[in-house]
């Protein structure tokens, strides 16, 4: 382990938490950084909110890494305040990042999504599917950050939600990555492989946190993808991808291990070991599969029902009020031998009854 969990609190950036972060914690945070840093906005996005970047570092090893994309995926954004802060200390790898690294960093890259919680921008635009046409600010944005800043690495922070486990298991995706195709026939070429040993060196850290729980995501080429788009420049790209952690839905575990996952890849950057991880290690780990619903209860029976059914039940996120809400809707019905729940309750058990009505959910059965 690179550092401690003990040693990770003391950096953990505690005034911005929960799922909901938007441009104005982000502003105040980088005002009171103590780093030496150049803070500017390289732009604005549809609705004139400014686009901050962060440039640290001095080294020849140039990483340009951007979070919220998609405006509701802010578990990544967190990890990076915590890693600014961690870059601030006087802790010795961190001095070393500094002087072999610099960093280029778009803590919210689409702060219009982010302030109403949604995917997409204000124009209603998915950004990750805009990386060919740059039809909107945004887009066009993070493309000339990438074309002068000329980054060795580039870091596509996202979250993914609760319904990936890792492989035929059922362990949740905590942390999912992904060296992104550069062609249909996925070819390997020599800077998706350097991307592969990346995301083997972070694994290799991660197994230590979370055995099991690390994933690797879907490789399907897709031009419009930024990731994809970056590959096809020849510029090793790696997709994160921050998953659940039981009973984290505000994934503040999962931050955490996002900032180990970032610490590992600058470390080995740094000291230029990537090239000894192996394309083999990254194959190695297992690929996401869609097999997790939020809820299972057995044995339930529906309201307009006379028979005992399974039922699968996901949550809706909502924004109410600064404060983002779980809302549960059913999602299957039916035979769920094959599928996981976060939490497992069967109606047969009196005990699991009584939690289900103080959860709430009763009203989606009939007793």
């Amino acid at each position: 382990m690179i550092v401690d969990y003990q040693t990770y609190l003391g950096f953990k950036a505690n005034k911005v938490e929960g799922r909901y972060v938007t441009n104005v914690q982000i502003i105040e945070f980088l005002q009171n950084l103590n780093l030496d840093a150049q803070v500017k906005i390289v732009g604005h996005s549809v609705q004139e909110r400014p686009i901050q970047s962060i440039q640290v570092g001095k080294g020849p090893h140039k990483i340009l890494m951007w979070s919220q994309m998609h405006g509701n995926e802010s578990t990544t954004t967190k990890a990076v305040l915590d890693l600014l802060n961690f870059l601030a200390s006087e802790n010795a790898i961190a001095a070393k990042i500094v002087e072999k690294c610099t960093l280029g960093i778009i803590p919210i890259l689409n702060p219009d999504g982010a302030e109403v919680y949604t995917r997409v921008n204000a124009n209603g635009i998915d950004l990750n599917r805009d990386a060919q046409d740059q039809s909107q600010p945004e887009s066009k944005i993070l493309r000339e950050v990438y074309e002068s800043f000329q980054p060795d690495f580039c870091f596509n922070l996202h979250d993914q939600r609760t319904i990936y486990n890792v492989g035929n298991t059922g362990k949740p995706a905590t942390v999912s990555f992904l060296a992104p195709s550069h062609d249909v026939e996925r070819s390997i070429s020599k800077t998706r492989n350097i991307s592969m040993q990346l995301i083997a060196a972070m694994n290799s850290e991660l197994q230590e946190w979370i055995p099991g729980q690390v994933g690797r995501y879907d490789d399907g080429f897709n031009a419009n993808c930024v990731g994809d788009t970056f590959q096809m420049l020849n510029t090793p790209t790696v997709l994160f991808e921050a998953g659940h952690y039981p009973e984290d839905y505000q994934r503040e575990k999962t931050r955490a291990y996002i900032f180990y996952a970032l610490l590992a890849a600058l470390d080995s950057i740094s000291e230029n070991t990537v090239q000894t991880y192996s394309q083999k290690a990254y194959f190695e780990i297992p690929e996401n599969q869609k097999l997790f619903l939020d809820i299972v209860i057995k044995n339930a029976k529906l309201i307009d029902a006379s028979y005992t059914k399974d039922i699968g039940v996901l949550y809706t996120e909502i924004l109410k009020e600064g404060k983002i809400f779980f809302e549960a809707k059913i999602d299957k019905v039916g035979c769920l031998e094959h599928n996981f729940g976060h939490q497992t309750y069967d109606c047969m058990n009196s005990d699991d009854l009584e939690t289900l009505k103080k959860q709430g959910l009763w009203n989606l059965l009939k007793p």
